[in-house]
């Protein structure tokens, strides 16, 4: 499977993100889907996948700690695109072992801690949200962060089972915030406020204008642990 990725990685490469996406939603219909969580990128391809096709599942993951601004744009773009993303929260019984085991914010404590809260909000939801697709759409982009530098628009999450695709991996914020404007997409309110990346409220923080674009998230932590293992590179 890896090989057959790396094949398409050279066939698409010179395509642009709606010919990608127009490709791969008339090939995997209803085994294709993209997570969203309604930060600026999410929003330019829930735009451009609903103009391709408006029955293409998008689905959200509620950690259960999200600000109330994430809340309201998710409102806001189900009504402009008449859907209902689906939403996946954490099991119940595994965050009351959590808070149990760490407290109320034991993920301040340790990259492992934080790593364990992340696997129990994000991570264990995921799996049962990718359960049947074959294909994953990501909003990805190779200069958000260090630890995505050497990402690729196709990518096999062996992980999950699944074809990773990264359609907007080469877009910069310009044409991101470009695209939003361009065609009146929903964004989170945080965004005006210095948030160029927004996770769980007591994970993220505004950032100084030039900042890296995630070192608002998990502050605390240095660049290279900056992921909470949904898109950790594999190897090999």
């Amino acid at each position: 499977m890896r090989e057959k990725v790396q094949k398409l990685n050279t066939e698409f490469k010179h395509l642009d993100a709606k010919d990608v996406l127009e490709h791969f939603l008339k090939l995997y219909i209803d085994k294709i889907a993209l997570s969203s969580s309604f930060g600026a990128e999410d929003q330019v391809l829930t735009d451009m996948i609903l103009k391709i096709d408006a029955n293409t599942q998008i689905f959200t993951l509620d950690t259960g700690r999200l600000p109330q601004q994430t809340y309201d744009v998710m409102s806001r773009t189900n009504l402009k695109y008449k859907t209902k993303i689906r939403v996946y929260f954490p099991d119940c019984r595994d965050v009351e072992r959590l808070y149990h085991k760490q407290g109320a914010n034991g993920f301040y404590d340790s990259v492992e801690n934080r790593k364990e809260c992340c696997y129990v909000r994000k991570i264990a939801p995921l799996k049962r949200a990718l359960n049947g697709l074959e294909v994953w759409i990501t909003g990805l982009r190779a200069e958000q962060s260090p630890t995505r530098e050497e990402t690729e628009m196709l990518e096999w999450d062996e992980s999950n089972g699944v074809i990773k695709l990264n359609p907007l991996i080469s877009w910069s914020e310009s044409d991101v915030w470009s695209y939003i404007r361009e065609n009146g997409v929903p964004y989170n309110s945080l965004h005006n406020e210095g948030y160029p990346s927004i996770g769980c409220e007591p994970c993220t923080r505004a950032v100084q204008a030039g900042a890296d674009l995630r070192s608002g998230r998990w502050w605390w932590e240095s660049p290279e642990h900056k992921e909470c293992g949904l898109h950790i590179k594999e190897t090999n």
